[in-house]
């Protein structure tokens, strides 16, 4: 070391490189220059207390993690090895014919003897256990054993964010989030700031809000964050403390599993979980949560306009999707694609968007096609169809709907929409359902009975609340097709099959009692349900067997202008074929094959051949018809 050079301007480099020539300079003999070794330590002392700007890191590190001296100077030493091609080709010299340009422990130590370093102090001291340096694993004595720096560790100390194996930098998130939740995120960035080694959990059911927000608090902080799935990142400490790194888990966990905050014993920072909205979190120490609300029609009618929409157009999005601020975001960004650079999105493009299928309902529900059905498509009696619009004002009003009620609506209202719809087969029911869907503008999800219900105790309960918690939050149409058989009535108790049955039907109507998203029932049978359970519904609609005028109105809805009937043999059909929509549906697609074999028109011969048929299928004879 120059002992003209003043003692202050000293940084952590040049001490440890001093050391190490004076070390290789004395060689094996016991006379080592003992006044440049105490200068050294005079100058790692005011190095410590005032540290230069290129060491701020390192010393940063040995606050946090208590390092000795001798782990400072050892660790600066592998960063000049790891800097300078010259020095290690030094290093490599010294240490012939044992080891290479990796510093090896002996050495380290006989370099920094003067500070009282010997070689089982520094293979399991703070500084390895804390992952700054790493252990060789060389089949050698532990003089013989390298130490060294990461590659990820060696850019951190120089200020370089290089990923390491268990984290991955979170990339800057446009923001999706309300004026709430961003004002929310520097609430939790000041508590981050007055809480030491505080922990934050996020929890949605959209992934990007809570990552959205996350990077809101990092924006606050001026800190970058870093995002990691894995358990074992105890030697990440170092890493992170490096260079002011901030961890973001992504727990990834389900209904009525765990997750507990992995082991850091030399972090002493704050952290961030992401998690849904099910599962249990465990952590020690002081946490704050943060559970991601749907923003109330306003807000999000706001959000829809901030992307594109126009005013009408954002409002009936706001009423018709109860959606979370990001939600709409992914839903925008698709949308923006569709759009042409002179205009504008639409309400008709967004719902066609809204209505794919973005995501999966695992537990027994199957994405249905989406249909686009004309407003004349469905034939029904005039109440009925009013029940029908009176449902869609309902969906669209929910979140409003108690605003100016009394405290005995508000108090317990919950803004889930649930509909029986009863009739004989084949009267419409499920065409009904597809055109809710097309008219609110969400996806329609058909629920497999098959899947859901299971002969094992308590796995039905289980997987009903998984499916109606997945549907309200991913906000779709839920439709239960003979749905009896499900939520079918109670029974006397005889045993304790009775007793079981019963405690499950309890359970199925209390939960969809309390479901917030929306939710279609078909049955044959209104008299199959338990009493209990219809007083749950908000609306019962009957479907009834079509009168002759309606039957008039399905044939001519079916056979369009592709065919020879004449009004009188329509009025006819209409007349004496008594039978339900779906029935229709299927004798006009027969006949349709019998015409287009021979490149025609629909005939009365075709209607008559297919009539039968289908009165076969039921078991019945078909009525004698005379359409010529």
């Amino acid at each position: 070391m120059n002992v003209h050079s003043p003692i202050d301007s000293i940084g952590y480099g040049q001490l440890a490189r001093s050391a190490l020539l004076a070390a290789i300079q004395a060689g094996d003999s016991a006379a080592a220059d003992t006044e440049n070794f105490h200068l050294i330590a005079k100058a790692m002392s005011a190095a410590r207390k005032s540290p230069l700007p290129g060491d701020d890191r390192l010393n940063r590190l040995a606050d946090v993690m208590n390092l000795s001296d001798v782990e400072i100077l050892a660790t600066a030493l592998c960063l000049e090895v790891e800097r300078d091609p010259h020095f290690a080709r030094t290093v490599a010299l010294a240490q012939e014919p044992v080891g290479k340009s990796r510093l090896l422990i002996g050495l380290i130590t006989k370099t920094l003897l003067f500070l009282g370093a010997e070689p089982v102090s520094l293979a399991t001291g703070h500084a390895v256990e804390s992952g700054l340096l790493i252990l060789g694993n060389e089949d050698a004595p532990l003089p013989e054993r390298s130490l060294f720096l990461s590659p990820s560790m060696a850019a951190a100390l120089s200020g370089i964010a290089v990923p390491d194996d268990q984290f991955n930098l979170m990339s800057d998130l446009d923001s999706c989030l309300t004026g709430e939740q961003s004002g929310k995120a520097m609430a939790l960035a000041n508590d981050i700031e007055n809480v030491p080694h505080l922990g934050i959990l996020l929890r949605s059911s959209t992934a990007i809000e809570t990552k959205a927000m996350a990077s809101q608090i990092g924006a606050h902080l001026g800190k970058s964050l870093v995002v990691t799935k894995h358990k074992e990142i105890q030697k990440s400490a170092a890493w992170l403390h490096a260079l002011n790194l901030i961890p973001v888990f992504e727990t990834g966990i389900g209904v009525a599993e765990k997750w507990e905050l992995p082991d850091l014993p030399y972090y002493k920072g704050p952290w961030i979980a992401l998690s849904g909205l099910e599962g249990v979190i465990e952590a020690a120490g002081p946490v704050r949560e943060y559970i991601f609300d749907v923003p109330n029609a306003k807000e999000r009618a706001k959000l829809w306009q901030s992307h594109g929409l126009c005013k009408p157009d954002a409002k009936l999005a706001a009423q018709s999707f109860r959606q979370g601020s990001g939600r709409i975001y992914q839903h925008a960004e698709k949308l923006k694609l569709t759009a042409t650079k002179n205009q504008k999105p639409t309400w008709n493009k967004l719902k066609e968007i809204v209505r794919q299928k973005t995501h999966d309902i695992d537990m027994g529900a199957h994405h249905v096609a989406s249909r686009q059905l004309a407003k004349d498509s469905l034939v029904l009696p005039g109440d009925l169809k009013r029940m029908l619009g009176g449902f869609i004002d309902r969906v669209r009003l929910r979140d409003q709907l108690s605003d100016k009620l009394g405290p005995a609506v508000t108090s317990r209202y919950r803004p889930g929409v649930r509909a029986l719809m009863c009739g004989e087969s084949g009267t419409g029911k499920t065409m009904a359902a597809h055109w809710l869907s097309d008219r609110i503008g969400l996806p329609l999800y058909r629920v497999d009975m098959a899947t859901l219900t299971s002969k094992w105790i308590g796995e039905t309960e289980k997987n009903l609340a998984q499916l109606l918690s997945t549907a309200e939050n991913s906000d779709v149409i839920l439709f239960f097709d003979e749905a009896d058989s499900l939520f079918g009535a109670r029974t006397d108790v005889s045993d304790a099959n009775d007793r079981h049955a019963n405690a499950q039907t309890n359970f199925l109507l209390q939960r969809i009692e309390e479901f917030d998203g929306i939710a279609l029932l078909s049955t044959n049978g209104r008299d199959r349900f338990d009493n209990a359970f219809v007083r749950r519904l908000d609306f019962i609609m009957e479907f009834p067997l079509p009168d002759s005028t309606a039957r008039r109105d399905l044939w001519v809805g079916h056979l369009g202008n592709n065919h020879t009937l004449s009004d009188k043999q329509l009025d006819r059909l209409a007349i004496e074929v008594d039978i339900a929509g779906g029935h229709i549906r299927n004798i006009v697609l027969a006949a349709a094959v019998l015409a287009l074999r021979e490149d025609r028109r629909i005939t009365t011969v075709d209607i008559i051949a297919a009539l039968s048929d289908e009165y076969a299928k039921l078991g019945k004879a078909s009525p004698p018809l005379k359409l010529c």
